[in-house]
């Protein structure tokens, strides 16, 4: 196997981060108190203007944002004051009490965009559903637009509470089938169906940018996903997302074998999934708890899909998934190549995994009524090119990787630490270790891994480390969790780089909220 990392294409960042700093308005203050009439003020008001929603007032209606002319920002917002609810701060639902509620009587948005709206920003909004009612999506950013001209655009959720209802059916918190949208320091939760994907957040047919940064996202199907359907904008891929400082969860009372289920069985998938997307930066976040139910288990999945067979040019590239933790599911990651299903797709691409914690991927341990999962940390599946995996600390109950179909060219796994398992890394047809790197990752480069625990008799590519057992890693408290490598650890200042093995912990707590 090569030792130069130089051919294989590093993922491009985002070309666009949204500006989501707040500036003071600079037209009229429209004020609407209890009984008042929100459609009349968001006809009224202009570019620049303030509509002013009463805190404790509830608002029920299905709200159009129409489409304006001129560049300001239309801003509707709780009259509480920003000392209540300060900038820079995640909501959660104890902040209701500042906020003025719009709700949606029937299926339809509480909010949703005319074909062109733009520039508007909610502040302090709580969204939700009459009890009883089935919901598709509680905020629609979305105009069934065929073309870009038509698509809105400039649109940031800030500091809002987002939720269904806790027995009731809710498809979707927020569509993002938009141009330049935000959604940060908010709070999304009860968003399940039964017999149907749910997503906290999602979108198919806007092209970005987006950013989602500082937010609690409660999702059954998937807590968010790009894709899902075929965009009705040729040519239309996703680009430019920013997905920081999250929290992607999924509650235990969701998960049937559990003792605080609530005895709804909702559709239940993954926790992050992108399927038509490019330059994501995913970074600094927290996705917890997923099991196999109506998927595998796997919690992360980057697999291009032409879903409805109408585009082809759909694409999953230049990914940067860095300083998370994923833990307590089935799987940990699923990346594939062309999609074989629907219709023919591009193929994953450019993928970085690098310096993240993933912990407790047990697939016995998080199943749900469904066949257990397997607890593997990687599934390479259908030839996927350019992925690098590169100082993670991993723990997982079933094999490191497993691969199938045909082999992926440009694949790097180096300074990892993780469990042999069984299997480590097999590929169907081929046995462990060597025979399965050779064959399904052909020129890759497999080095300076902790490979804990191998059986005798399979064989790794040299310039790899193992050891018995976990304790005799070296980490600094491995049953208090702390997993960074003690001084006297053989994999100190041991990786490629002259780095420690495994994840920069340091560098994580930073960037985890």
């Amino acid at each position: 196997m090569t030792n130069a990392l130089s051919s294989q294409g590093a993922p491009e960042l985002p070309r666009i981060f949204l500006d989501t700093i707040y500036r003071a308005p600079t037209g009229q203050t429209i004020a609407v108190n209890v009984g008042g009439d929100l459609q009349s003020a968001l006809n009224q008001a202009q570019p620049g203007d303030v509509i002013l929603l009463q805190a404790g007032a509830t608002f029920t209606g299905n709200f159009v944002l129409p489409n304006k002319n001129g560049t300001g920002w239309i801003t509707v917002r709780t009259s509480t004051s920003d000392a209540n609810l300060p900038q820079g701060i995640r909501v959660t639902p104890a902040s209701a009490s500042s906020m003025p509620k719009i709700i949606s009587p029937n299926s339809e948005p509480a909010a949703q965009t005319a074909s062109g709206a733009h520039h508007f920003r909610f502040i302090g909004i709580e969204f939700g559903v009459a009890p009883g009612t089935h919901i598709y999506n509680i905020v629609a950013f979305d105009a069934n637009q065929t073309s870009l001209a038509q698509t809105p655009h400039d649109l940031i959720i800030d500091r809002c509470y987002i939720h269904g209802n806790a027995g009731d059916n809710a498809r979707r918190g927020v569509m993002i089938n938009s141009a330049g949208t935000a959604i940060i320091d908010s709070y999304i939760s009860n968003i399940h169906e039964v017999g149907a994907d749910s997503q906290a957040i999602a979108g198919w047919n806007g092209p970005g940018p987006f950013k989602v940064v500082n937010n609690y996202l409660e999702g059954a199907g998937e807590n968010f996903m790009l894709g899902g359907a075929d965009p009705s904008i040729p040519n239309l891929v996703q680009s430019d997302i920013e997905f920081r400082s999250n929290h992607c969860f999924k509650p235990l009372s969701w998960k049937p074998n559990d003792p605080s289920y609530a005895g709804r069985y909702w559709v239940v998938k993954n926790l992050f999934e992108l399927k038509n997307a490019q330059r994501v930066l995913v970074d600094g976040n927290v996705f917890e708890n997923n099991w196999s139910q109506s998927q595998d288990g796997m919690a992360i999945l980057f697999t291009p899909r032409n879903q409805n067979g109408g585009a082809p040019w759909s694409v999953v590239q230049d990914v940067t998934f860095t300083n998370n933790i994923v833990r307590h599911s089935g799987g940990g990651f699923n990346i594939s190549g062309p999609d074989s299903e629907a219709g023919p797709s591009l193929p994953s691409r450019r993928i970085l995994i690098k310096n993240n914690l993933i912990d407790d991927i047990n697939g016995q341990r998080w199943t749900g009524l469904a066949e257990p999962a397997d607890g593997e940390f990687l599934q390479i599946v259908g030839g996927p090119i350019n992925i690098t995996v590169d100082h993670n600390t991993v723990f997982q109950s079933g094999s490191i990787i497993t691969a199938d179909y045909a082999p992926s060219a440009g694949f790097s796994f180096i300074n990892n630490i993780a469990p042999h398992n069984l299997y480590g890394v097999i590929g169907s047809s081929h046995g462990s270790g060597a025979d399965t790197i050779a064959h399904y990752f052909p020129g890759g480069v497999f080095r300076k891994n902790v490979i804990v625990g191998i059986p005798q008799g399979i064989i790794y590519p040299p310039d790899n480390f193992t050891t018995l057992l976990l304790s005799l890693v070296g980490f600094v408290d491995l049953a208090g969790g702390d997993y960074r490598l003690a001084p006297i650890s053989p994999y100190k200042n041991a990786g490629t780089d002259g780095k420690d093995v495994g994840c920069d912990f340091d560098a994580l707590r930073s960037k985890i909220n």
